[in-house]
C-alpha cells in the first residue's frame, strides 16, 4: 500500500537497459523536504527506456527506447500510484534512440538516434499520444576518433530556453546543429576534433550554454545567440583531477536551479564533478569532485526544490543521493540510496492526491 503523498512528495521515474533483472521503468517516491526515497518498483515494463522526458503539463511521459529498430514510447502518469500506461510508441527513425526532449510548450517532442545519427520530430497530442515522426534529419561525416567517431552520432537534442531552436549535439561529427523546431537547419558550431559532444545544459536566462564532450571529459562554456542559435566559446575545463590518468568517459551535465553551481559526471572515475558559474562571464572555476559510490554515473538529476542531487551508477545498480551545500554548490552523501537494476535517466513529476 503507497503511503498518501503530500504538497513536497515527487515521483522519480528510472529509465533503465533491460537487461539482467530489469523489465523497464522504474519508480520511487522521493520527498523534498526530507530527501527521503522509496521504492515504488516497476511503474511500466518497456524495451530499454533508456532516456525519459516528462511532458510540461507533467501528465505524460516519454522514453526514447533505445533498440536497433529505435522507437519512442508516450505514457500516461497516473500520480497516485506512480503507474504508467502506455498511450502508444512509433517509430524514431533510427536506431538506437538515446535522448528525447520536448519543446517548451511540448508540442513537439525531439529525438536523437545515436546509431544512425539522426534527429526525429514528433507532433504531441493533447491526449498525449506521440503522432507519426513529421520530419527526421540524417547527419553524415565522421570525426578523428576512427573507433568512436565512423559515422556521424546523435546524442542529444536539446531546447533552447526560448523556445527557438534546438541544439543537437553529434558525438562523431564534433559538431552542434542549431535547427528550428520544424527541423530546419540554422548555425553549426565545430567542437574541437575528437570531443565528442554528448549532452548539454542552459543556463535559465539562456546567456550561456554548456556542452560535456564524452570523449575528452570537458566542459565547454558558450555565449549563446538566441537570434541565430549560435554559439560563441569562451572557455573549455576538464571534468577530472589534474592527476588522474585512468579511462575518460563524461556522461551527463546539469546546472543547478540557481544558475550559480554546474555539475558532470565521470564514468570511469565514477564521480560528479563540481563547477562554480560566474554569474557576469559564464565561465566555470572547478571546485571538485565527489564519489558516486557506484560504478559508472551514466545520469543524475537535481530534485526540483535544488536541494538534493540522485546520482545513477548504471554498472552497480544504484541510485545514490547527496544533499546540496546551497552556499557551495558541495555535495555530501545522504546515506540514502536505491537498488535499481542498470539505471540510466531520471525524472521528476509531482506526486499528487
Amino acid at each position: 500500500m503507497i503511503a498518501p503523498a503530500h504538497a513536497a512528495d515527487w515521483t522519480a521515474f528510472i529509465g533503465t537497459y533491460t537487461r539482467g533483472a530489469s523489465k523497464g521503468i522504474y519508480a520511487a517516491r522521493f520527498d523534498e523536504k526530507t530527501g527521503k526515497l522509496t521504492s515504488l518498483g516497476l511503474a511500466a515494463e518497456t524495451s530499454n527506456p533508456s532516456f525519459l522526458a516528462v511532458h510540461p503539463n507533467q501528465r505524460f511521459l516519454y522514453a526514447a527506447n533505445e533498440n536497433p529498430q529505435g522507437t519512442v514510447s508516450a505514457f500516461a502518469i497516473e500520480p497516485a500510484t506512480a503507474h504508467l500506461k502506455l498511450l502508444n510508441t512509433v517509430s524514431s527513425k533510427g536506431s538506437g534512440p538515446c535522448h528525447v526532449e520536448l519543446d517548451r510548450a511540448g508540442q513537439f517532442l525531439f529525438a536523437a538516434n545515436y546509431n544512425s545519427g539522426s534527429v526525429t520530430v514528433f507532433p504531441v497530442r493533447e491526449n498525449g499520444t506521440l503522432g507519426e515522426a513529421s520530419k527526421s534529419v540524417q547527419h553524415s561525416g565522421s570525426g578523428a576518433n576512427p573507433q568512436r567517431q565512423e559515422g556521424p552520432h546523435a546524442h542529444s537534442a536539446n531546447v533552447a530556453p526560448d523556445n527557438r531552436f534546438v541544439l543537437v549535439l553529434d558525438l562523431g561529427l564534433d559538431q552542434i546543429m542549431a535547427y528550428s523546431r520544424q527541423l530546419n537547419i540554422g548555425a553549426t558550431t565545430i567542437m574541437n576534433p575528437g570531443s565528442g559532444p554528448r549532452h548539454m545544459a542552459f543556463r535559465a536566462d539562456g546567456k550561456f550554454a554548456y556542452v560535456l564532450s564524452e570523449l575528452t571529459a570537458t566542459v565547454t562554456a558558450f555565449r549563446y545567440d538566441g537570434r541565430t542559435g549560435s554559439l560563441d566559446e569562451l572557455q573549455t575545463i576538464s571534468t577530472l583531477p589534474a592527476n588522474y590518468t585512468g579511462p575518460k568517459s563524461g556522461a551527463e551535465i546539469a546546472i543547478h536551479p540557481s544558475g550559480r553551481f554546474l555539475y558532470a559526471s565521470n564514468r570511469g572515475h565514477d564521480s560528479i564533478a563540481i563547477f562554480r558559474v560566474d554569474p557576469e562571464k559564464g565561465t566555470l572555476s572547478a571546485t571538485g569532485h565527489v564519489p558516486t559510490q557506484g560504478k559508472t554515473p551514466r545520469n543524475f538529476a537535481i530534485d526540483p526544490s535544488g536541494a538534493f542531487l540522485l546520482a545513477a551508477n548504471q554498472d552497480s545498480g544504484s541510485i545514490v543521493e547527496f544533499r546540496i551545500d546551497q552556499k557551495t554548490g558541495a555535495l555530501a552523501p545522504t546515506g540514502a540510496a536505491l537498488a535499481v537494476p542498470f539505471p540510466v535517466s531520471i525524472v521528476f513529476a509531482p506526486a499528487r492526491r
